[in-house]
């Protein structure tokens, strides 16, 4: 009958993440991923460089390496290839979770040498992520909603101090810091996107954000706000020539350490992958898990090869998503051609850099919000009056939030263990992994945990839906995706 009609089965019918939009609609909308997560980027280079005694010139080149870096990790996750990429609407980057270990063993050695001794330790690191893929992608069956729920609203909650920085202007030791300058523009902001997206429709509401990045600079420059510093001093080409500080060396001590950072990042994309999944209608199942862990380590293990840091999916891209519901993953994967060509092009990676820290503020707190919106939605789902649930989320989440809400809390622990315990994701996460197991699995309330363990109680690895179909059975899926 659909072939007499000329209407196209349910089969036949691809699903929003596989679709492709028309080009200015697929350029502007990847535009607004970069938009987003630019700055989260460009940071860790900005912080590492000085402290492995970098010129400014050359933590410059860093910031274009990262950017270059970012957009392969993206190309690999969206698009991927043989069994690498969860090929889900990913953004990757710089992760942040390396950022003190990096900055540790930058301090520790000679400037000649802390770049090289970096970049070896995250070579091995990201090949020992990817040989361990296919072994932590099976830990997939120990997030049912109540774990995935309580770590998706961690991950925004986490994510909007962020943004409160930026909306003060992003350094704590400028004197304009906090100042009402930059609250009112990062206030501005956060209001142009909400009346965007209350009155704008169809694709224009969809790239509210991108709109309201704009405005918010525009209006940022007679404010006196907007640095053009950047614009004027960047090349128009330039190459992140191979090994540039040097070739690699393989330090002990800060391979441990960076390979600790690289689990830390394989469980928050676990998470990160999941959150999404959840979102776009297409659950990510053990194998999509696999493909994108695969691809997080591998973009890891080639990125020093171009003076590139440990790459990860980004977290803040998911409530871009969530957001528009724009779930194409091709558009992403522009994203990931325009970081590219960024990387290769610093005056134009100078025009993206041209939002304020404030505007880009403004516009996170709607963005990071969106993700712990999505949290509380799974939690919604969690059956949260059967078994412990309840008290599995109440205790994940008061632990992930003590580095978000006392971040001196660990100063007297051993170094190493700051790694994991400063990130309140990576914490929040493995105790609601172990409290599930406690409660949920083990001992003589298995079966009550079991019911509670998802609705329905089936507490199997979700299943893959048919990548060539819609699946109409998720409450986003049937959301209209441009």
């Amino acid at each position: 009958m659909a072939a007499i009609t000329g209407q196209k089965s349910e089969a036949d019918r691809k699903h929003p993440v596989d679709e492709t939009l028309p080009p200015f609609k697929m350029f502007t909308s990847g535009l607004q991923h970069v938009a987003a997560m630019y700055a989260g980027v460009v940071a860790p280079p900005m912080i590492v460089g000085p402290a492995c005694g970098l010129s400014a010139t050359e933590t410059a080149f860093l910031m274009g390496a990262s950017l270059f870096t970012a957009g392969i990790a993206t190309l690999l996750q969206t698009l991927g290839f043989w069994k690498v990429g969860a090929k889900l609407p990913f953004v990757n980057g710089v992760s942040f979770a390396g950022v003190t270990p990096m900055v540790a063993i930058g301090k520790a050695q000679s400037p000649h040498n802390a770049l090289p001794i970096i970049f070896g330790a995250v070579i091995v690191a990201g090949v020992l992520g990817f040989l361990l893929a296919p072994y932590f992608s099976k830990l997939v069956r120990f997030f049912p909603p109540v774990v995935t729920g309580t770590v998706i609203t961690l991950i925004g909650v986490s994510l909007l101090p962020v943004a409160f920085n930026w909306s003060q202007g992003g350094n704590s030791r400028d004197p304009a810091y906090g100042s009402l300058t930059n609250i009112g523009m990062a206030a501005l902001t956060f209001l142009i996107v909400l009346v965007l997206r209350r009155v704008l429709r169809g694709f224009l509401q969809q790239i509210a954000i991108l709109l309201g990045l704009v405005a918010g600079t525009l209006i940022a420059i007679p404010v006196g706000i907007t640095d053009f510093s950047a614009l004027t001093k960047a090349d128009i080409l330039g190459f992140p020539t191979p090994f540039h500080f040097g070739a690699p060396q393989f330090d002990v001590a800060a391979i441990v350490s960076m390979c600790i950072v690289m689990l830390v990042c394989m469980t928050e994309s676990t998470a990160d992958m999941l959150a999404l999944g959840k979102i776009v209608g297409r659950p990510a199942d053990e194998r999509t898990i696999e493909g994108g862990l695969r691809a997080d380590t591998l973009g890891t293990a080639v990125s020093p090869l171009f003076n590139g840091f440990a790459n990860s999916a980004f977290a803040q891209n998911i409530g871009l998503v969530a957001m528009t519901k724009v779930r194409s993953r091709f558009v992403v994967a522009t994203s990931g051609v325009i970081l590219v060509v960024l990387g290769l092009c610093p005056v134009a990676a100078s025009v993206i850099s041209l939002v304020p820290l404030p505007v880009l503020g403004g516009a996170g707190i709607v963005l990071f919000g969106s993700v712990a919106a999505s949290g509380i939605q799974t939690l919604a789902s969690a059956a949260m009056e059967k078994g412990d649930n309840a008290l599995i989320v109440a205790a994940a989440v008061g632990i992930g939030l003590i580095p978000i809400a006392a971040p001196d809390f660990y100063h007297n622990l051993p170094k190493d263990l700051l790694v994991v315990l400063d990130s309140g994701i990576s914490t929040g996460c493995l105790v609601a992994i172990v409290l599930n197991l406690a409660f949920n699995h083990f001992g003589s309330r298995t079966q009550e945990g079991a019911e509670a363990l998802a609705p329905g109680g089936d507490p199997q690895i979700p299943l893959q839906p048919d990548r060539g179909a819609v699946d109409d059975t998720d409450e986003t899926a049937s959301a209209p995706a441009h």
